[in-house]
């Protein structure tokens, strides 16, 4: 619904954000505009599972696809970990620690993150917090996950290919990802390419199913102003991804073309021709240009995963601190402000590729620039846990953990980001911590927090709360015993995707890689805390009640619980107020759902009086 319906329709009790004191709470919205949502309801077990169009179901699917696919992606890192720790072992080979190097990454960024964000808690969390029954286009939202499967399986397949899988990097560099010698350079690298275009193309149809649902499937009295925090995350992220997954789709079609029918779009001359040694013209294709298509991407990446991450932290901040979020619409225009600069940053990552200083000069500005609508918001989520009632539950502890690793992220990023320090840095262990920090452990924190938050909006129960704290110290503590050293190990120049560092120069590498490895192994073990966790709650926890953290957000005030297909029953809900209403005066609550009229506010404590 347009915002020029954004109806005067309460108190200074009811919503902090836009009302009046002086006017008398109004209960009265217009009826909608246009008719209700026709649904296709499921009349079998594979419409109703499989193929099912039920955003919810879908999110549930999307979730435990990327799981599965991101156990793929831990089992290849504790190999690559034991091949550093021990490489007298020779676990692998320098070919497949390279093909190993490249799936870990591009599985664990794209096939993971970016899926579950935007396929799993997108589904999941934007019809129910916008109060509508379901996406605008559920066949299109159906058929984007099942594409999102089939690149997947074309991912997976490569690792049976002739050659293997490509170990080109996960940044896929041009010439040498597809000149002889390298591993996986011609069916390996074929694979990696026709599954990212086909996850591109999944991606487009969910993302539009998302941006339109946002904007025009939102209940009476939802205005943009008043989404939760999550929403605005998810949605601004899904608008960069629609802008920046096309760089990505030119440039992977352009390399599948060079590799398949020997185009130059990347191939220098001197590479082309295989005449090395002799003069010849340097006329031709561009590495550079590749580098330039796939950090356009690669860059705006970082925050299609982040700013999901962001507004889920928000929500878990306010809702278990008991406080109103601070600074909701400066929150917002943060969201929108990191979106927009993320797009003119992506140069910071090829300092080293040689252009002038006044180019690099331009993304460094940038780069600092950045850091300062996420210092708002860092700011902000300290300034709502001040004097708050904070609980430490679960997901609290997960959003506290976030908080504070992104924060180590951010500032080892001002490092990265300054020309002169890069170029000494660059290519070195301190980037894989930093990296790891920022869009690997913080995320990924949130993943759980956001898991322990909604488990009971999807299954009905709740999960172990101990069984959750203990992996929650466990891998919280874990994750800084393997990436704090690294950093050391940076500053001391040991070089990443080494497959071994036998004689290295620096004398403490070999121990500490010794160390890390055994931690890795210990938190990756303790991940089957979290799945037991999940699979016996989900059989046999305790049932939820309803609304089981006394939220205000329109996911917690479904007729049932869990939410059936069409999420509200009879009526769609109307809002009257702000998701964050925590702690109003006067009332019997320290909460207000964003459904409940100032009457029934008032009425309510009449009643009880």
């Amino acid at each position: 619904m347009s915002d020029e319906f954004d109806y005067k329709i309460e108190a200074k009790a009811a919503d902090a954000t836009t009302a009046d004191a002086s006017a008398p709470p109004i209960d009265y919205v217009p009826p909608a505009e246009r008719p209700e949502q026709e649904l296709y309801h499921s009349k079998s077990w594979w419409t109703t599972y499989v193929f099912s169009q039920d955003a919810k179901y879908i999110g549930v699917q999307y979730t435990c696809v990327a799981t599965a696919i991101a156990v793929v992606g831990l089992i290849l890192s504790l190999m690559m970990r034991t091949q550093l720790a021990f490489p007298g072992l020779n676990v692998l080979d320098p070919s497949t620690y390279y093909q190993f190097v490249t799936m870990h990454g591009m599985i664990m960024v794209v096939f993971f993150l970016t899926a579950l964000f935007l396929g799993g808690f997108g589904n999941l969390l934007i019809p129910l917090m916008c109060g509508a029954r379901d996406m605008v286009f559920p066949y299109v939202n159906m058929l984007s996950f099942w594409v999102f499967v089939l690149a997947i399986l074309l991912l997976v397949s490569s690792f049976f290919v002739p050659g293997g899988p490509t170990g080109a990097g996960w940044t896929l560099y041009p010439p040498q990802a597809i000149t002889v010698g390298t591993p996986g350079n011609l069916w390996g690298m074929v694979m990696m390419l026709a599954s990212l275009v086909f996850f591109v193309i999944g991606f487009t149809m969910g993302g539009l199913n998302y941006v339109i649902t946002v904007l025009q499937a939102r209940a009476r009295g939802m205005t943009l102003m008043r989404l939760p925090l999550s929403v605005w995350g998810i949605f601004v992220a899904t608008i960069i991804a629609l802008l920046a997954f096309p760089a990505l789709l030119v440039g992977g079609l352009m390399l599948l073309l060079d590799t398949v029918l020997g185009t130059s779009f990347y191939m220098p001359a001197i590479i082309a021709t295989s005449n090395f040694g002799n003069e010849v013209s340097t006329e031709g294709g561009s590495p550079l240009l590749f580098q330039h298509l796939f950090w356009f991407f690669g860059h705006p990446e970082v925050y299609i995963v982040a700013l999901p991450a962001f507004g889920i932290v928000s929500d878990l901040i306010s809702v278990h601190a008991r406080r109103n979020i601070f600074g909701y619409r400066m929150m917002v225009w943060a969201i929108v402000a990191i979106a927009a600069l993320s797009f003119i940053v992506w140069a910071h990552h090829m300092y080293i590729a040689g252009f002038t200083p006044w180019f690099g000069f331009f993304f460094a500005s940038t780069t600092l620039m950045i850091a300062i609508p996420t210092g708002i918001k860092m700011y902000n989520w300290l300034l709502t846990l001040w004097r708050g009632n904070i609980r430490f539950t679960v997901p609290m502890l997960f959003a506290l953990a976030f908080f504070i690793t992104f924060l180590n992220g951010g500032l080892t990023g001002m490092f990265m980001g300054n020309v002169g320090t890069d170029i000494a840095l660059s290519d070195t262990y301190f980037v894989v911590a930093h990296f790891h920090f920022t869009i690997g452990i913080a995320p990924v924190l949130v993943v759980f927090g956001a898991v322990y938050h909604w488990f009971p909006l999807a299954t009905g129960r709740m999960l172990d709360e101990g069984l959750g704290k203990i992996h929650f110290w466990i891998t919280f503590v874990g994750a800084y015993m393997i990436y704090f050293p690294m950093h050391y190990q940076g500053l001391q120049g040991v070089p990443r995707r080494y497959f071994e560092m036998y004689n290295s120069s620096q004398a403490s590498s070999s121990g500490l890689n010794e160390f890390i490895t055994i931690v890795t192994i210990v938190v990756a073990l303790s991940q089957l805390i979290f799945f037991y966790n999940i699979i016996y709650s989900a059989r046999a926890g305790k049932k939820a009640k309803k609304n089981p953290w006394d939220a205000n957000s329109l996911e917690w005030q479904t007729p049932e619980m869990p939410p059936k297909h069409g999420n509200w029953g009879n009526e769609l809900p109307v809002v009257y107020r702000w998701p964050y209403d925590f702690g109003v005066p006067g009332i019997d609550k320290d909460y207000i759902p964003q459904n409940v009229s100032p009457s029934q506010v008032s009425g309510a404590k009449a009643d009880k009086t």
